[in-house]
């Protein structure tokens, strides 16, 4: 197992299919993994759970990182789509989150108006007033959701505290279709337990999650990097086109990444 850390608060652009040329902020200490979910799949490894090593940039430093790459990319007259929240974990656990969103887009209207802001996010804090409202700023949410089972989830991404499918799902609806639903389809055993969140029961059940949801896109993956663990199945290509034509017989676009 290997993994993938940030070392700067900026990184980028680099190309993405969904986002086109993205510049990356990561809101999370530099070389270290800090999230409230213990993915499975996570290309950064594991999650250590220990707040009093967490060490957040400041406003300041993010807000003064960012003008500055946005200055110098708009003197070369270079090209920027999206500027995304993303990193090393969970990019709402900012205790600026909603002020640093708020700063970036002032930033991001006078150097690249153009771009649009992307958050990627677990959604495990859109319950949270100040989260929630920082987020419906955003052009482009795009939130996770890798099973409507409660114990499913729990198994795959290892929530570090109490998680609410219920309550989630509720809030979720509120964005009113301005958001993207994120899963990543696999198999495997986790500390001895299996799971498949590409049954049919499984699928269905999404499936019922995203109806009510009404996302503007849902975006579908499968293993592509290495993971946490090295006890997981890829899930062929095939299986992800079957479950992505349900997804638009349910009126809902949808993308592929096998």
């Amino acid at each position: 197992m290997s993994t993938f850390l940030f070392d700067d608060i900026i990184f980028g652009p680099v190309w993405s299919r969904r986002l086109g040329e993205s510049l990356g902020i990561n809101l999370l200490p530099a070389g270290r993994k800090v999230c409230n979910f213990n993915c499975v799949y996570c290309e950064c490894g594991l999650t250590q759970f220990n707040e009093a090593e967490n060490k957040f940039p400041d406003y300041e430093t993010v807000i003064s990182r960012l003008t500055e790459k946005l200055k110098v990319m708009r003197e070369h007259n270079e090209y920027l789509n999206s500027i995304t929240f993303a990193g090393n974990g969970e990019p709402t656990l900012h205790p600026e989150f909603p002020l640093i969103i708020r700063k970036s887009i002032e930033c991001r209207n006078q150097y690249f108006p153009e771009a649009k802001i992307a958050v990627l996010s677990n959604a495990t804090l859109i319950t949270k007033p100040p989260v929630f409202d920082a987020l419906q700023l955003a052009d482009l949410n795009i939130l996770k959701l890798d099973s409507a089972f409660e114990e499913t989830l729990k198994i795959i991404n290892c929530p570090a505290a109490n998680h609410n499918m219920d309550e989630i799902v509720k809030t979720l609806e509120l964005f009113n279709g301005k958001l993207v639903i994120q899963t990543l389809f696999l198999k495997g055993t986790c500390n001895g337990v299996s799971f498949d969140n590409t049954t049919d029961k499984e699928v269905r059940a999404w499936l019922e999650v995203l109806k009510k949801v009404k996302p503007e896109c849902v975006m579908l993956y499968s293993l592509a990097r290495d993971s946490a663990i090295n006890t997981l199945e890829k899930t062929g290509e095939e299986k992800l086109y079957s479950i992505a034509r349900l997804v638009n017989e349910a009126g809902i676009e949808t993308q592929v990444t096998p």
